[in-house]
């Protein structure tokens, strides 16, 4: 296997099965801005994350891919050669994508769907434009299943989430039974059935060639607690196996995600050990296998992105993957002192919950001109953007679907649906400039504030003084939350067939500039500081009717404000 130079450290001894294990590696690092060796960052504000480089993805040649969202453009470059600058592959203007996959020569994005891309030009240019191209891929289980690695797909039929025939809210289930199709570079297309145990803790993975019966390998994972995601990553050039895998302890903290590698034969060689900490944003494709067996993990920062060549760490005879103990996330500390203005809270049960997201997420509307603004539209702070959400550009005369994304915004789905009317700006994506008393829409925390029926607009910092942590991240349930106070909130729906997290959010980039469902890796959030609670009003769970007291709410928009759950 071709490797990188790399120092080799002696890690704690964790039991008799630890072996020396190689040291992560940055081998590239992109600083912030519109050059062609930076990438673009949108530092973080209250109550949003920052916004960077969504996907990382191996190609041909060793080669890595970066979606470089913020810039509009992929960014292509050598892991092994950082003397060359990075080739650039400017995007289609129509073409706003939050996950990447490069098969051969194809370049596949998801904007809601997969769309296929070329690029024009000749292939020695530094920058070369892309263009869409007609081809089956959106039908393609291969391409689907690449998207559905990390979560990137269609929603599920809401009648899935709630019972058709009660109107209730449907309880999460064990995991089932999933098929994944694989383009993999060492053996083609192969087919992997992950396969549950009896215990939480373990799955079989048969993996055969497409069109054939005999299994080509049949690998065995057990983790010390749960599994939360499973899935089958590469078949490098060597014939080695790879997995991504999530544990998820029953305490909320410590959960962690790897890949494991197995040799062809199926025996567990190893695993790499995901640095994923709740010092670094979301990102929707975080970690790739390259044809020579590396793995590439994506960590965005303040200032810089790091394209990181994740250590492994051999196991011998291992039965179960033991992982170490990752370090706590830091727990704010919050002050709710004094008196203020009293949030009503009507009584509402999961259902309302429910609904009333919906309700945010599929509204249709017409773009107005006035809703729409006016070109090029007001500029943001930092780089070329534009204020208008990025699924209304075009649009205007013609139906969307879903609220906008309104920093500093909030209220009803009837006040803001008035203010479109009145004729206000639709949504505002600027999280770095002051927030707009002239636009209408939601940001996160207002989003969740709406769907628990909250008078008052409750930011993540104030969210937890409603809420009840859940210790145990499995027993989540539809309208609960997972909150990053300072950062980030989203609505929690289902635990998936596959044991990832369905949500609902309102979000500048993950949702393209309004309220949209996603789905996550459950260690992804966990690991990243977000953390599972229970609004303490919800009539399902607390008989009594809560009041909330709000300290120094911002007079516009409350941004700012702290809050205080107060029993009747």
């Amino acid at each position: 296997m071709i490797r990188l130079s790399r120092s080799l450290c002696l890690v704690a001894c964790l039991s008799a099965w630890s072996s020396a294990a190689a040291a992560d590696t940055v081998v590239r690092r992109f600083s912030s801005g519109i050059e062609q060796d930076s990438v673009g960052i949108i530092d973080a504000s209250q109550d949003t994350e920052i916004t960077g480089p969504q996907a990382l993805t191996a190609g041909e040649n060793g080669e890595l891919f970066l979606l470089d969202q913020v810039n509009n453009r992929i960014l292509r470059f050598d892991p092994k050669n950082s003397g060359f600058e990075p080739r650039i592959h400017v995007l289609p203007q129509d073409v706003e994508p939050t996950d990447l996959v490069v098969r051969k020569n194809e370049i596949l994005v998801w904007d809601g769907s997969v769309r296929a891309l070329q690029s024009r030009g000749a292939d020695d240019t530094s920058t070369r434009g892309l263009e869409e191209v007609s081809t089956r891929a959106g039908e393609d289980d291969f391409a689907l299943s690449a998207f559905g690695q990390m979560g990137s797909g269609r929603p599920a039929d809401p009648t899935e989430l709630l019972d058709p025939n009660t109107r209730a809210v449907a309880r999460s289930k064990g995991r089932a039974r999933s098929r994944q199709y694989i383009a993999s570079r060492g053996a083609g297309s192969v087919v992997a059935d992950v396969i549950p145990d009896k215990k939480e803790s373990s799955v079989r993975i048969e993996v055969r060639r497409q069109d054939e019966t005999n299994a080509l390998a049949q690998l065995q994972l057990t983790v010390r607690d749960r599994l939360g995601a499973v899935e089958f990553l590469e078949i490098d050039d060597h014939n080695r196996l790879f997995v991504l895998a999530e544990n998820i302890p029953a305490a909320a903290t410590g959960a962690a995600a790897f890949v494991a590698r197995y040799s062809p034969a199926g025996a567990l060689e190893g695993i790499y050990e995901l640095p994923l900490t709740n010092q670094i944003p979301l990102s929707r494709r975080f970690v790739t296998v390259s044809g020579d067996g590396d793995v590439y993990f994506l960590r965005t920062q303040r200032s810089e992105v790091d394209v990181i060549a994740v250590g492994f760490r051999p196991l011998k005879n291992a039965k179960v993957i033991k992982l170490a103990t990752p370090p706590a996330p830091a727990t704010p500390t919050f002050s709710f002192g004094g008196k203020g203005p009293v949030a009503a809270v009507r009584p509402l049960t999961r259902q309302q919950v429910i609904d009333t997201a919906f309700a945010f997420e599929g509204v249709q509307w017409q773009v107005t001109p006035t809703a729409y603004g006016r070109e090029p539209d007001t500029t943001c702070t930092g780089f070329n953007r534009i204020r208008r959400p990025g699924y209304l550009h075009g649009k205007l005369g013609q139906q969307v679907r879903g609220v906008p994304y309104c920093w500093g915004c909030h209220g009803s789905l009837a006040q803001i649906g008035a203010k479109l009317t009145q004729g206000v700006l639709a949504g505002n994506v600027c999280t770095r400039n002051e927030p707009r008393a002239d636009v209408a829409g939601v940001d996160c925390s207002a989003f969740v504030s709406a769907t628990w029926g909250l008078a008052t607009h409750f930011t993540t910092a104030a969210i937890p003084a409603i809420t009840t942590p859940v210790s145990n991240v499995w027993d989540l349930r539809p309208g609960d939350a997972l909150n990053k106070p300072h950062s980030h909130v989203m609505l929690f729906l289902r635990f998936t067939p596959d044991r990832k997290a369905e949500v609902m959010e309102a979000s500048p980039g993950a949702c393209n500039g309004r309220v949209c469902r996603n789905v996550y890796p459950i260690a992804s959030l966990l690991a990243r500081g977000y953390s599972p609670v229970r609004f303490r009003a919800l009539a399902e769970d607390a008989p009594q009717v809560a009041q909330a007291r709000v300290t120094n709410p911002e007079p516009s928009t409350a941004k700012q404000s702290s809050a205080k759950r107060k029993p009747r």
